[in-house]
């Protein structure tokens, strides 16, 4: 008897946990994430949470394509990280980029030079940001030119971040406006077949910019394009004939 009771008080046991088990996956609900305004607020993943508090810190990928529609960025991966909740809502930051590893095998060849570099800037708003570019020659390269072009980077990094803010920082580095920069400047060092900033992150972040600024804002619209004005008639030469204007009809009786 005494064994059968054992039994029933463990079957009962596991009942109850099997019911806890369930009850915590009831009280879970879904929340949807969304970029930050700079990339519209669109919409790169839904997320299981019981707690808001457990959905700071989370970190959802998408890649540019899927930001913008643009076939041609689908090797970018792009990382948010979850910064507020509203609702069923989760506001996210950036937290950094990078290139996938395929695109880079398929660059970096036999009998060329891989010039890799990390960078640590400041922009001109407070944010911290560590990012590696990389130069891919079209030839060997020998160290001393390796060298130049790795020197190169970082001046045009550095300089960059210091006359841009941080949203504009980014857009020129994950689209790849500052690889076409340097690209240019270090060509004349050695010929190079291909710059691009391969990764990027975040690792420094003024607080008091978080505390003013609205993660839920609304993306900024663009502005209209003025409407161009009507070319107007240029005067008359001296000596032309001017065409009297039409005159116009007498009403009938």
């Amino acid at each position: 008897m005494a064994e059968k009771t054992e039994q029933n008080q463990k079957k009962k046991v596991s009942r109850t946990a099997v019911k806890k088990v369930k009850d915590k996956w009831k009280a879970k609900q879904w929340y949807t994430v969304r970029a930050p305004p700079m990339y519209n607020a669109v919409a790169i993943a839904e997320t299981l949470a019981d707690e808001t508090d457990k959905l700071i810190g989370r970190v959802a990928e998408a890649t540019l394509q899927d930001l913008t529609g643009d076939f041609s960025k689908m090797h970018i991966k792009v990382s948010f990280k979850v910064a507020a909740v509203r609702g069923n809502e989760c506001a996210t930051k950036f937290a950094g980029h990078e290139l996938t590893s395929d695109y880079i095998r398929r660059l970096t060849r036999r009998k060329h030079s891989k010039i890799d570099a990390v960078v640590d800037v400041t922009t001109k708003d407070g944010f911290q940001f560590r990012v590696k570019p990389m130069a891919v020659t079209e030839r060997r390269a020998q160290h001393t030119q390796e060298q130049e072009i790795r020197r190169l980077a970082v001046t045009i990094l550095q300089g960059a971040a210091a006359e841009r803010e941080h949203a504009a920082f980014i857009r020129d580095v994950v689209n790849g406006e500052l690889g076409q920069v340097i690209f240019r400047e270090a060509r004349k060092v050695y010929p190079l077949k291909r710059v691009e900033i391969r990764k990027s992150e975040v690792t420094g972040e003024p607080q008091a910019y978080f505390e003013t600024v609205d993660l839920f804002a609304a993306p900024p619209q663009p502005e209209p394009a003025p409407e161009a004005a009507a070319p107007a008639e240029a005067p008359p030469a001296e000596g032309e004939a001017v065409e009297p204007a039409p005159a116009a009809e007498e009403e009938q009786l």
